[in-house]
């Protein structure tokens, strides 16, 4: 078969992220008509996993929706809880969101997940089962993560991979790549500008 060409295409590993059965809570959606306003209204949140040479490695991201800026993330060898946590942790060490929006994956169902949010008072919302779209804002930071850095690069390892991740999330995603939907400015751009606008908004008020 080989001689003539005929062999079939090896399939594409690939590793499943979310896992939907559980006996955890779940939580209703609370954004799909939600009008955004402002910076940290809400938060969305996803897993994505990342084949190295001989690893799989997954990715915990979360996004301000409305500025479109990365609050946290975490590279991980391993698709369990701390994955998500770690990305919690840092993305609260910035701010706090009013609602988290995910899947119902496990990672975000979790007891220790789902406490630590409600203990600052945020509400949590979550995608019905099996309807992606209703993640949607968090589906296309994937997509975008994977075809402008994944995909353009060939990772040698783990330590690799997180080194070319964090320059892409933290320096070009953040900070210089622009978003038609922000008016062609970069998350922090557009964050900076709407901050400056309600301080002079408040201070000709008063």
């Amino acid at each position: 078969m080989d001689e003539l060409g005929i062999n079939g295409a090896p399939p594409k590993r690939s590793q499943r992220t979310t896992n939907s059965r559980h006996a955890f809570p779940r939580f209703p959606n609370l954004v799909q008509t939600l009008e955004l306003k402002r910076p940290d209204q809400v938060w969305v949140a996803d897993i994505t996993y990342i084949r190295l040479r001989r690893e799989f490695v997954y990715l915990a991201v979360l996004m301000d929706v409305f500025t479109r800026s990365i609050r946290g993330w975490h590279l991980g060898r391993d698709l369990d809880q701390n994955l998500t946590l770690v990305a919690l942790e840092r993305a609260l060490a910035v701010t706090v969101p009013t609602i988290h929006h995910s899947d119902q994956g496990v990672q975000y169902a979790a007891t220790a997940y789902v406490q630590r949010l409600q203990g600052l008072g945020v509400t949590l919302s979550m995608a019905t089962i099996g309807e992606a779209s209703e993640n949607g804002f968090a589906e296309r930071l994937i997509r975008t993560i994977k075809e402008e850095e994944v995909y353009l690069s060939d990772y040698q390892d783990f330590a690799d991979a997180l080194r070319q991740i964090a320059r892409f999330l933290d320096d070009v995603y953040n900070i210089k790549r622009i978003h038609s939907a922000l008016g062609y400015l970069t998350p922090r751009e557009f964050e900076e500008q709407w901050r400056e606008e309600r301080q002079l908004a408040t201070t000709t008020l008063t």
